[in-house]
């Protein structure tokens, strides 16, 4: 499943190649993302590649080739659909006064990050109980870089819309105001420790002004 930014590049590169025989400059998709930084292009890039979707023409600038288009009820969507359903009907009926519903947002990283997702793809049933006052959403976990503390991929977690944290919780990191990550914050001077629960991964160091606490981990939604 592409992020909305990858599939917009993705549909962006085709358009302008069908238009005029050569593929965008960074520039153009720059721009056309509205992005600040051609890295931020590079870095779309690059997941296109390694998901399949485009290749790079070798000796020749501004040479990238869409060898896949995005097919709009791949299995993987069916799956995920599926799913959620799975745990909205696994709530008991008797209790449908005790649940309330809270907007799916797309999926979070638990490993490097990805872009962040903010359009309302579903919605999902969690009961009262686990959720206190104030806004709540839920993500689709993507990554293993939570496994040791019980947070594995495909899980779904349930998120406590907040900007502040304290040192040690499990938090929605927005990186540079376009790409997120789930991580343990530690909060040292000037700068923000992510961590990972995996010793296979690193921490993660950004300046503080980098890092924006998008929401404290409250529960997690899982199905077998």
């Amino acid at each position: 499943m592409l992020t909305r930014k990858q599939l917009d590049l993705l549909k962006f590169i085709d358009k302008r190649t069908a238009q005029s025989g050569i593929s965008p400059s960074f520039d153009e998709m720059k721009e056309a993302l509205n992005l600040k930084s051609k890295s931020g292009i590079h870095r779309l890039i690059m997941a296109l590649e390694e998901r399949g979707f485009i290749r790079r023409l070798p000796h020749r600038a501004r040479a990238l080739e869409v060898i896949k288009k995005v097919r709009q009820n791949s299995p993987d969507t069916n799956k995920f659909k599926q799913n959620i359903t799975h745990l909205v009907s696994a709530i008991d009926k008797e209790a449908t006064e005790g649940v309330r519903e809270i907007p799916l947002l797309g999926r979070i990283a638990a490993g490097e990050p990805i872009e962040a997702m903010s359009d309302v793809a579903n919605h999902i049933g969690i009961p009262n109980s686990m959720a206190s006052h104030g806004n709540h959403f839920a993500l689709e976990v993507k990554g293993e870089s939570m496994v040791e503390a019980g947070i594995n991929h495909g899980d779904i977690v349930v998120i406590k819309e907040q900007n502040q944290a304290n040192n040690g919780d499990i938090v929605v990191a927005l990186i540079r105001d376009h790409e997120a990550t789930l991580k343990r914050l530690h909060k040292k001077g000037p700068l923000i420790e992510l961590e990972a629960a995996n010793h296979y991964f690193g921490t993660q160091v950004y300046e503080a002004s980098e890092v924006t606490i998008q929401g404290k981990l409250i529960g997690l939604l899982r199905t077998y």
